[in-house]
């Protein structure tokens, strides 16, 4: 293989990583973007409400939370680049089974799911506001357990990533260390979102300080770190493969 070609290989190994990195930021202002457009559950809901004004709010809403709904439906999977990225990169662990690979993607998956779950649960209620409010009340709830509580998924994903890095015996470690006991600490902190289902008032509700506030600011955190650690890793395996050329 010729030097120029050797280059070439280089390049395409990581463009890909790139490119979907580089998704990123344009999918956050979308998120950004449907806060301020359809800042209906801006507040959350409370899970004191009545039905009845649980069903009054959503025929009250009904553009809004069917805009809320159609936007959180484009852009459900945003964030998948990130994580494909992340996979991609603790497959590269020296000493790390591919397991983690394995379980970080069907985490992510599942997770995924939950999102999604909620956007839908919100638009069949917004779907037809005459319903029995008792039916509404039940899709909000549902909802907002599916956005809320279901961190599991999250909790593993970031636990697997950590695992990878804490086994990666290479001189020169794919993640710096400390990366490791970010995704651990993140972890901690969603783990209360879990006790949501128990709650209709205090930091632990859905709508709470804790369950809420905490869990989104982490989140959101989060991305922002995994983005630039995954922009620094991608780029330093591109000025690996070069230097082996």
């Amino acid at each position: 293989m010729t030097t120029a070609t050797a280059k070439t290989t280089t390049a395409m190994n990581t463009r890909g990583q790139r490119i979907l990195l580089w998704t990123v930021p344009p999918a956050a202002a979308l998120f950004v973007l449907a806060f301020f457009l359809f800042p209906v559950f801006s507040p959350p809901l409370s899970p004191t409400m009545t039905p009845e004004q649980v069903a009054a709010f959503f025929a009250e809403n009904t553009t809004g939370i069917l805009g809320v709904a159609i936007l959180c439906n484009l852009i459900a999977c945003s964030l998948v680049p990130l994580f494909a990225v992340t996979a991609v990169q603790i497959s590269r662990t020296a000493t790390s089974s591919s397991v983690f690979t394995y379980a970080y993607i069907l985490c992510v998956g599942v997770g995924l799911t939950a999102f999604i779950l909620a956007d839908y649960c919100w638009g069949m209620a917004a779907f037809r506001p005459e319903r029995d409010p008792q039916l509404i009340s039940l899709l909000n709830d549902m909802a907002w357990f599916f956005f809320i509580a279901p961190v599991g998924t999250i909790v593993m994903q970031n636990l697997c990533l950590a695992a990878s890095i804490y086994l990666d015996a290479r001189p020169d470690p794919i993640f710096p260390r400390w990366v490791a006991h970010f995704n651990v600490a993140t972890a901690v902190l969603l783990v209360p979102s879990a006790f949501s289902i128990l709650h209709t008032s205090g930091p632990l509700a859905w709508n709470g300080a804790v369950s809420f506030t905490l869990r989104l600011s982490v989140f959101a955190c989060y991305i922002v770190v995994m983005f630039i650690v995954l922009v620094g890793v991608v780029n330093r395996q591109g000025d690996e493969r070069e230097a082996l050329v």
